[in-house]
């Protein structure tokens, strides 16, 4: 049966320390448990792997332990479990004192942003109290300035017990000040082990971070997009009804070989996170490092993946010993990282660790360059971590788009933080909303000056023209349909758009005929005002004016095509719209011999008029009668032709 954990506080607690200074051995005294399970680890009397244990403190606090290796040869496997801890325990051997590794390991300490913690002095019961307060006194010396300064430093011995409730204590003291996990709906294990389990099948573990995950949930095993059930989970021993954030996690899943999922994979919900082999992030170099130069080839630590890559140097040559800078780290395999997360990076060889860093931007998508004063100033302005910045930057990235396209991942912000944010923006004149589009103020402006080049240039081509067509316009544009029709109602209403029906144009823009044009369109437009109900039709229109004045002439509305062949001025179209409505008001219905007798018009003439009406709802056929469409108020609204819109319409089979 699942046993909840819902009372239970979870704080997981990595070991760092030199090689035999007695990590096994304390983990071992404080939980009863040993986290040695390799038979080469017991044979050889080191741990090689990542060990776990775990108690209960008094205080109902459940401490997960996870023993890393001390020794230099497996580092790597340190920093998996580093990875994912809250709080250390630094231990170092009263009779040794701080050796290379408890240096290198109490960096990684500061460089993953694992500032809580105590420091055990491990093998007291073997020196006398003078040494043991030289070592104390070295250690506090080690430790100033580094995110441990204020750690409390508790001498011990695993084999007498002595110190070990003293450092229980000093636990529970420290592990007041650790934050509770966030449950942010996205949950992620970063596997730090997968094997099988006979009867069972695949069991993966790992420090399961922003979400739960429960039996029966569906699961996606990131980078290769493997999706699967999971059938159970266990925390800390025990089968839990879910699994909660911030604990130490096994679960058991269904549909996928143990051997088909690698150390530093991630389980997460679908969806919900993407690979990149590109991100974008602030790197700290260690003060005793060789600088890191454009283009360093380095393995990067992220969770408990480790991935072979380079370090791209951005605004600089290098970033010198003890300096901080801006990086693009290029992956030479996809890992899944987020806003925020923490890496590490090492020389391959000589393997040593060089720095860390943070993510700012986890798919940036382009390579940033380099020195560009814009890309500078944006590593600067998002690794402030200010809301408004941040959001105002990703938008900016992506716009126009809907607000979920600014995801909590490449934020490093949740959702309704960034809705607000992007409220105070918009009321502060920083983003507009398009519908439910957002951009950003130098994107509006950007925009408007890529349209107006576009209409611009169309204009100087098509001076007959009143403009493109709208989606047309679009597509040259780049502008997703879901924010085009916003885009141009706002830039209607602030005057630097002008529409004419399914055409756009800018407000200086005016159709303008040569003399000899101007002259056959007053001569061909008298002709129209002279018989109006049965004037030119198209075909001879166009041979007197021309295909291009023609259609100028449609496109500003001074000519309405109501069928293939029939045109009308717009006075006599307005007037056949008005007398059609009358008609119907009084009698009902109306056929074509009564609008041809009742505009002395042909019924060639009559017919394309009322099949146009017809499209455009105005009236409904029924045999050979027409009936009013619609009430009186809609039929107003539906009446009007679009401004300069063609009507191809095919003649009406059969008689009216």
């Amino acid at each position: 049966m699942a046993i909840p954990l819902a009372h239970d506080r979870v704080v997981v607690v990595g070991t760092a320390g030199h090689v035999d200074h007695g990590k096994s051995a304390l983990v071992r005294a404080l939980t009863g448990t040993d986290p040695d399970r390799l038979a080469e680890e017991k044979a050889r009397g080191l741990t090689i792997d990542l060990g776990f244990a775990w108690r209960t403190l008094p205080s109902g606090t459940v401490l997960s332990l996870v023993d890393v290796p001390g020794h230099e040869d497996f580092i790597r496997n340190m920093l998996a479990g580093a990875g994912g801890v809250d709080a250390a325990i630094l231990v170092i051997a009263a009779d040794e004192g701080p050796m290379p590794q408890t240096r290198e390991h109490l960096a990684i300490l500061d460089l993953l942003g694992v500032h809580r913690g105590v420091v055990a002095l491990t093998k007291a019961d073997l020196v006398d109290a003078d040494w043991l307060a030289m070592v104390a006194d070295d250690v506090r010396g080690l430790i100033a300035g580094t995110g441990l300064a204020h750690a409390p430093v508790v001498p011990v011995s695993s084999t007498t017990g002595m110190g070990i409730d003293a450092l229980v204590d000093a636990l529970e003291a420290v592990l007041t000040e650790v934050p509770p996990a966030g449950a942010f709906q996205r949950p992620r294990l970063s596997v730090d082990r997968s094997f099988a389990v006979a009867g069972f099948g695949t069991v993966v573990t790992g420090t399961l971070r922003d979400g739960e995950i429960a039996p029966g949930d569906t699961v996606e095993i990131l980078p290769p997009g493997i999706r699967v059930r999971v059938r159970g989970t266990q925390s800390h021993g025990r089968a839990v009804d879910r699994a909660r954030p911030g604990t130490r996690t096994a679960l058991n899943l269904v549909g996928v070989e143990a051997a088909a999922i690698t150390r530093g994979m991630v389980v997460c919900h679908p969806g919900t996170y993407r690979p990149t082999r590109l991100f974008d992030g602030t790197l700290e170099v260690l003060a005793d490092a060789a600088p890191v130069t454009h283009d360093l080839a380095v393995n990067v630590f992220h969770g408990a993946a480790e991935i072979a890559g380079h370090v791209r140097v951005i605004g600089r040559r290098e970033i010198a010993p003890g300096a901080s800078g801006a990086v693009q780290i290029r992956l030479a395999a996809p890992a899944v990282v987020a806003a925020g997360d923490r890496f590490v990076v090492r020389l391959p060889s000589p393997s040593r660790t060089v720095g860390g860093g943070t993510v700012l931007d986890p798919h940036p998508g382009v390579r940033r360059r380099r020195f560009r004063p814009t890309v500078v100033d944006r590593f600067d302005d998002l690794a402030t971590r200010d809301p408004a910045v941040v959001v105002w930057h990703m938008l900016a990235e992506r716009e126009p788009c809907r607000a979920e396209r600014l995801e909590a991942t490449d934020l490093g912000i949740e959702p309704d933080v960034r809705d607000a944010t992007l409220a105070n923006l918009a009321a502060a004149g920083r983003v507009l909303a398009l519908g439910d589009q957002w951009i950003t103020d130098a994107g509006w402006q950007t925009l408007r000056q890529r349209i107006e080049r576009i209409l611009s240039r169309y204009h100087a081509r098509y001076p007959l023209r009143v403009g493109p067509p709208l989606e047309a316009l679009r597509e040259q544009a780049n502008l997703p349909a879901a924010a085009f029709g916003a885009v141009i109602e706002r830039a209607v209403v602030e005057g630097w758009l002008a529409r004419r029906g399914d055409t756009l144009h800018l407000p200086t823009h005016a159709v303008r005929f040569s003399a000899e044009e101007a002259s056959g369109v007053a001569d061909l437009m008298a002709r129209y005002r002279d018989e109006p109900f049965k004037g030119p039709s198209r075909k001879d229109a166009e041979a007197a004016v021309g295909a291009a004045v023609l259609g100028a002439l449609i496109a500003c509305g001074d000519l309405v095509p109501v069928g293939p062949d029939v045109l009308f001025d717009r006075p006599a179209y307005t007037a056949l719209r008005d007398g059609v409505l009358a008609h119907l008001d009084a009698r009902g219905t109306i056929t074509v011999a009564d609008l041809r007798d009742r505009f002395e018009t042909s019924r060639k003439y009559a017919l394309a008029v009322l099949e146009h009406f017809d499209r455009l709802r105005i009236t409904r056929r029924v045999g050979d009668l027409r009936m009013r469409f619609g009430a009186p108020a809609t039929v107003a609204a539906a009446a009007s032709p679009p401004v300069g819109g063609g009507d191809g319409g095919a003649k009406e089979d059969g008689r009216a």
